[in-house]
């Protein structure tokens, strides 16, 4: 975890809410078990070097397009699903402080939630809940804004379904679902045949997220708004109902 700021290693204003029956899914046991759930993981992953390393040098510029998806001057309720390396999480925090808004961040391990409580930035609430994405323990329509940071791509093509349904029955009827993942490389784009083999090694679930469009995923009454990185190996994809207020 990169700690080289004094704010990095202090406690947040946070709370953090464990529920011990919450089973960790078998896909991430088997699969990352070495990147997520070991108790050590965090300290070796959790810098902003090695995650721009792995997100071939794209980690500040896919934070930042997520990030200018809340700038409105009353955020209101704001929902991350899943933990994210990094320093997206404390920015996004800091952005609801200082608009108007609550943050709430749910994972299924305890201890990324608790390196997350770490890194937090002080005087800046946020809840941190430990729930199963395809199962969350949140009232329906309670959220502005929900947002999937990477998530998609690490879970089977069944999860990821669920996952999406639960981010949707959470948000609001005029709130904004934001998703920040890989996706289709365009022909032209190398990516699109280097990668692959290195993806079936270490990231066996992303190959089925780039086959299929992010927005095939979503309801048909809803708004898409697309936006490719890096030839398309990377995409934001920004979703409202159609006809609501924020479109």
């Amino acid at each position: 975890m990169d700690r080289s700021q004094d704010d990095a290693i202090k406690p947040a204003a946070a709370t953090v809410s464990y529920h011990e029956h919450v089973a960790v899914p078998d896909y991430l046991m088997r699969h990352y078990w070495w990147a997520y759930v070991h108790p050590k993981a965090p300290r070796v992953f959790d810098r902003l070097w090695l995650i721009n390393l792995i997100l071939l040098g794209n980690y500040h510029r896919m934070r930042r397009a997520a990030l200018a998806e809340f700038n409105a001057p009353e955020l209101g309720r704001v929902l991350q699903i899943a933990c994210a390396y990094g320093n997206l999480t404390p920015k996004l925090a800091k952005k609801a402080a200082l608009q108007n808004g609550d943050l709430d961040v749910v994972d299924v391990l305890p201890v990324q939630l608790r390196t997350l409580k770490w890194k937090l930035p002080k005087r800046t609430p946020a809840r941190l809940l430990r729930m199963d994405s395809t199962a969350l323990h949140l009232d329906d329509a309670e959220y502005d804004h929900v947002l999937l940071f990477f998530l998609l791509h690490e879970q089977p093509v069944e999860v990821r379904a669920k996952t999406i349904s639960e981010a949707l029955r959470v948000l609001k009827p005029d709130g904004t679902l934001v998703i920040c993942d890989y996706g289709t490389p365009a022909w032209w784009n190398p990516l699109r045949y280097l990668m692959p083999p290195f993806l079936a090694l270490l990231e066996p679930f992303a190959l089925s997220l780039m086959r299929r469009p992010v927005k095939d995923l979503l309801p048909p009454d809803m708004t898409v708004r697309h936006t490719p990185f890096f030839g398309g190996f990377y995409q934001k994809v920004v979703a409202t109902r159609a006809g609501s207020a924020s479109n």
